[in-house]
This record gives structure tokens, sequence and C-alpha cells, in this order.
């Protein structure tokens, strides 16, 4: 699949391209942005994540909150199935009524149902003028209360929170300073993007929220890189100090204070002295858990995280994938009737199982 990087022109009166699977997220972005597009999805790993595992993860990323997830941006798709079937509708029309949505079942799907081959993808308007806040906050519910008046305006593109602790790591890896003078136990990052400058409209929104702690704002390209750091190094700079049990969970967002607060002992219960890591994509309630110096407790780590994120109506995979390493907790998420259907559908399209064994769907059961 890597070698399918072919980028067709973009179509600028659709607003849709057609892809490889092989295309690297980062390459996309480019193409489109040269077109004078860009392309819904954005993530730190854009330059590693390729258009089909974005496609068969469904794959979220920091702008959710404004275009939805990768499945929101696919118009059709190419892909093999396991007897050799080519499945392959690439028109992207915008009403297409006829039947089942095959392109929506095998996005998400992780590679069990079929190989993506090519991508039908659509794209949005650039917006050239941003502006990037970072706030100091007490906590979480705060967090939560600042975004619930940012979503009113018209041009937030990002709402991405973190901690402390994660902070902290941040900065000590990649040698950053401190954002403020004062430490405060979460920051809450906001970018709003439109056709011209968002700061004024941004600042107005700060100056309404009495829960801020403190927060700086940046329009420049250098200013809001350097905010968007204390974000998007957290995944070099965990794995930097160690190799981390690493969760991607969501739930409600009223769950999640109590989610973020009950996770630390949660963890401390079965791994001693074990560093748990909280960051992720506030709009959607999703969490990336990542928790450092479990020694020989990951099973025991994993179990106790994804058995809260339920207990709180979650989910144990928000935008990663269920893969084979949670595939026996997939029944925390899905139904008996829900495992069952997504194993008839399987046995049609699978019969043998060649796909992807044992991922989403636990062998042997």
């Amino acid at each position: 699949v890597t070698r399918l990087v072919d980028l067709e022109p973009v179509d600028v009166l659709e607003a849709q391209v057609t892809v490889g699977a092989g295309v690297t997220l980062e390459k996309l972005q480019a193409h489109a942005r040269a077109a004078g597009l860009d392309f819904g999805v954005d993530l730190a790993a854009r330059s590693a994540a390729t258009v089909g595992g974005l496609v068969a993860t469904n794959a979220g990323g920091i702008r959710v909150l404004r275009y939805g997830s990768m499945r929101h941006q696919v118009t059709g798709l190419s892909a093999v199935l396991a007897d050799g079937t080519v499945v392959s509708r690439l028109t992207g029309l915008a009403k297409d009524n006829t039947g089942y949505d095959l392109t929506q079942l095998l996005a998400g799907s992780e590679g069990t149902l079929g190989i993506v081959t090519r991508v039908r993808l659509r794209l949005v308007p650039q917006l050239p003028g941003r502006a990037v806040a970072l706030i100091g906050l007490a906590g979480t519910e705060d967090a939560l209360a600042v975004l619930a008046r940012a979503r009113r305006l018209p041009s937030l593109a990002a709402a991405e929170v973190c901690y402390a602790e994660g902070v902290a790591l941040v900065r000590s890896y990649a040698s950053l300073g401190a954002p403020f003078a004062q430490s405060f136990p979460v920051y809450l990052l906001l970018e709003c993007a439109a056709g011209t400058d968002p700061t004024d409209e941004l600042l107005e929104l700060l100056g309404e929220c009495d829960e801020l702690g403190d927060a700086t704002v940046a329009s420049d390209v250098a200013g809001r890189t350097r905010l968007w750091a204390y974000r998007e190094a957290h995944t070099e700079a965990i794995s930097a100090a160690g190799v981390p049990v690493k969760l991607d969970v969501s739930v409600p967002l009223g769950a999640l204070p109590g989610l973020v607060a009950e996770l630390p002992p949660t963890v401390e219960k079965v791994a001693p002295g074990a560093r748990t890591i909280l960051f992720g994509h506030l709009n959607e309630g999703n969490l990336h858990v990542n928790v450092l110096d479990t020694g020989t407790a990951g099973t025991e780590v994993t179990d106790a995280v994804l058995n809260l994120v339920a207990a709180h109506r979650g989910s144990i995979s928000s935008e990663h994938g269920v893969g084979r390493a949670k595939a026996r907790w997939l029944e925390l998420s899905r139904s008996p009737a829900e495992i069952a259907t997504m194993r008839r559908i399987k046995a049609a399209l699978d019969p043998n199982g060649l796909l992807n064994p044992g991922v989403l769907l636990a062998a042997g059961e």
C-alpha cells in the first residue's frame, strides 16, 4: 500500500481530490493547499500517517470540532476484498442514494473487510487567518466552561486540552520555557481560523471568561507554532521518557472531569509508581491516556482504565481503532447484538478470515 502514492489533480469545482492509499497526510495537505484548498483532518503524525490508514481507523485529530473525523471527508474509495473482488466508487457525488453505502462500511473497519487502495476526498476552504490562545485553568470543569462559550465562534477550529504533568514533560523534552509565570493544573489550547484575522473575536471571547487563570494569544506563524508545541510535542516527549501503555478513549463531556480525576488513582492501584499523562481533544471528550513506568502491569493498567471508561459510558477506542490489543475489551463498548452483527458482516465478506485476523473481533469467540 505504501507504493500507492499517486495524487490526481485537485478538482477545484467539486472541492475534491482522488489519491492513493499510501499518500501521507502531509503530502495531501500540501497538494490541496497548492490548489487554494485544504484538507479537514490534521494530526501531529501528519508526516507518517497515510490516507489508507486514516480511513481504516476513521482517524480524528485536532480538527474534528470543525470538520468531523476521517469518514466525513471520504466521498468514495476503491478497495480489494478478500476474494480479490475490486469494489470501486470514486465519483464523489454529493447525493447518491442507491443502496448500501459500502464506502462508509469500509471506513473504520481496520482492514478487516477489504484493503483500501484509492480514496476520493472532500476538501475544505483554505483559511489564511489564524489565531491561537493557550489558557491556564484550575480544572477540567473550567476548560469545559470556556469551550461552551468558544463554540459560539464560527471560526473555532480546535480545542485541545493537556495537564500540568504532560506540559512539564514536554518542556523538559523540547527545552520550552514556561508558558506563564505560574503553573496551572489544566491548559486549554484554542485555535480560530477564518478568511481574515480572527484575533479580535478570540480576545473578546477570552475577556468574557471568568475562569481564566492566565492566557496568551498569537496570530503570527512563529507564535502559533510555539503555543501548539506545548500540545503537539506530548507524544514525542512521552515516548522519549519510556515505553508507555497508550490508550485512546472518549466519554460524554459531562463525565470528563470525573474520569480525569479518577484515572491516576485507578492506575496507581494496579501499577504503583506509574505516571499517568493525559491530553486530548476536549470537544469530543477524547483523552489520550499514556501511562509510563508500568513495569509488568501493562495489561492490568489497560483493563482498569478501559473498565473505568466503560463505567462513565465511554468508548474504549475513540480514534485509533481497536486492533488486536483491545479486541478482548470490545464488549465494554458494544452490545452482544452489535458484535454478532459485525461478525456476520465479516463472515460474508471474508469467510476464511484472511484480512487482519484477530483485529477488532477477537479470534476464537
